[in-house]
């Protein structure tokens, strides 16, 4: 019912058509609770568009947010029905359009040979820019970074300098923080080559880190791991994931179609930290003999349960502060 306007402006989902489940959507129009500065998905599929929205923060309708941003959208689709497709067949490409005399046999080869390619490039920052705190000082790689993510770092005191995601290492190790975040992002990890050799780089500074979503992907690259696309991913805000560690499950947002292969990780490199609880995935990593952590899931949500909210406060005890 709510968090469409942040699964929309949540930058991981560009290169994607973005299929939702509940059936009305729109209802409170546009609001300021954005992840980004505008919406990223390639394609946005509902079954009833709200046309008349009702709520005091309203900015306009979510129709005329699409329009402006140029995303095609598509309503009257029966879109749980289309859910169990993609459940059972898997993630699939597909398209939008107005033309209904179009030839199949043309089409076909086109859907067939999209991919998203490096859609990092297109989502994280042109410039670095920094929310001042007195806390311990915090780099930030913008892979596509949601919003909270520095919100979260900078409600608990943290001074936070968010770098473009072609940052060198050397120019981060040289504004010498406290610790270094990487953030979430769109896409296959495998793309982002020059970003994983200068991730080696920084896992061998032993300078404290913590990786979440596609940072966590791209540090497991970084580091002699594998990475494979999922059949259709986890996407939404009930996702189980199990602390192996203390045991204790946690229900956390999740947005990503590829996963890192724990079976393969060398152990002297790094060991599971979370499994999922549905399927057994891979859902986070402790490096072994380093300060640096990495999870699959959403610790700052927005949408979602706010229940792994203590992984920043982790963060900074892991760079010398308190909770």
């Amino acid at each position: 019912m709510t968090g469409y306007l942040e699964v929309l402006t949540d930058p991981s989902y560009a290169g994607q058509a973005v299929v939702m489940t509940y059936p009305l959507i729109g209802n409170y129009g546009i609001t300021p609770d954005m992840e980004s500065a505008r919406p990223w998905p390639d394609g946005y599929i509902v079954r009833e568009l709200s046309r008349m929205p009702s709520n005091f923060r309203c900015e306009g309708t979510l129709e005329d947010f699409l329009g402006q941003h140029d995303i095609p959208g598509i309503a009257g689709i029966d879109t749980r029905a289309l859910t169990k497709i993609l459940r059972e067949k898997g993630t699939m490409n597909g398209m939008i359009t107005t033309n209904e005399d179009y030839k199949i046999a043309e089409i076909l080869p086109k859907l067939k040979a999209y991919v998203t390619g490096n859609v990092v490039d297109k989502v994280t920052c042109s410039h670095a820019r920094r929310l001042e705190g007195k806390g311990k000082r915090v780099a930030l790689m913008d892979f596509g970074a949601k919003q909270n993510i520095a919100k979260s770092l900078h409600e608990r005191g943290c001074d936070v300098t968010v770098y473009p995601a072609h940052t060198s290492a050397e120019d981060i190790l040289n504004d010498r923080p406290d610790g270094i975040m990487l953030s979430n992002g769109p896409g296959d990890p495998k793309e982002c080559g020059e970003i994983i050799r200068e991730l080696k780089k920084l896992y061998e500074s032993d300078t404290p880190i913590f990786a979440i979503c596609l940072g966590h992907q791209l540090m497991a690259l970084a580091n002699g791991a594998n990475t494979h696309k999922m059949k259709y991913g986890h996407r939404g805000g009930n996702h189980p994931v199990k602390d192996l560690e203390t045991g204790r499950v946690y229900i956390s947002s999740q947005n990503h179609g590829y996963v890192v292969d724990a079976e393969h990780l060398d152990p002297s490199v790094a060991v599971p930290a979370f499994i999922n609880v549905n399927d057994g995935t891979n859902e986070g990593l402790k490096y072994t003999g380093k300060n640096i952590f990495t999870v699959q899931f959403h610790p700052e949500a927005c949408p979602g349960p706010q229940d792994s909210g203590y992984l920043f406060d982790r963060f900074i005890e892991m760079m010398g502060g308190k909770r």
